[in-house]
């Protein structure tokens, strides 16, 4: 499957700006916020979070709905998200970490 350029740029950034919106949530802990309320409770209640949610993901694809799997995974990718954030892990060390190992990869690099 090959995803245009322009798409890829797209995905990077609502990761950007989603990575930004927490980091600025855990900052400010706005009241009403979801992310303020859930660091709050603790690096474990996250991390618990990040459990579920992988669990989720694992249900979902079992239950083969597709539409189940997206909204679980961008559940998952959110929490991970808030972990990054949190141990202060920027999606650039991310993004490297991928891009070496895609460089030592064949199967990868081949296609």
């Amino acid at each position: 499957m090959h995803v245009h350029k322009c798409d890829e740029w797209r995905v990077i950034m609502i990761f950007e700006e989603l990575y930004l919106i927490i980091q600025d949530r855990l900052k400010t802990l706005p009241n009403n916020s979801y992310v303020a309320s859930l660091y709050k409770q603790g690096e474990d209640k996250i991390l618990q979070k990040i459990g579920e949610e992988a669990t989720e993901v694992i249900l979902a694809a079992k239950g083969k709905n597709r539409q189940r799997i997206i909204e679980e995974v961008a559940d998952l990718y959110f929490m991970i998200l808030m972990l990054l954030v949190l141990k202060g892990i920027s999606l650039n060390k991310i993004y490297t970490e991928l891009k070496t190992r895609r460089k030592k990869d064949p199967e990868i690099n081949s296609g």
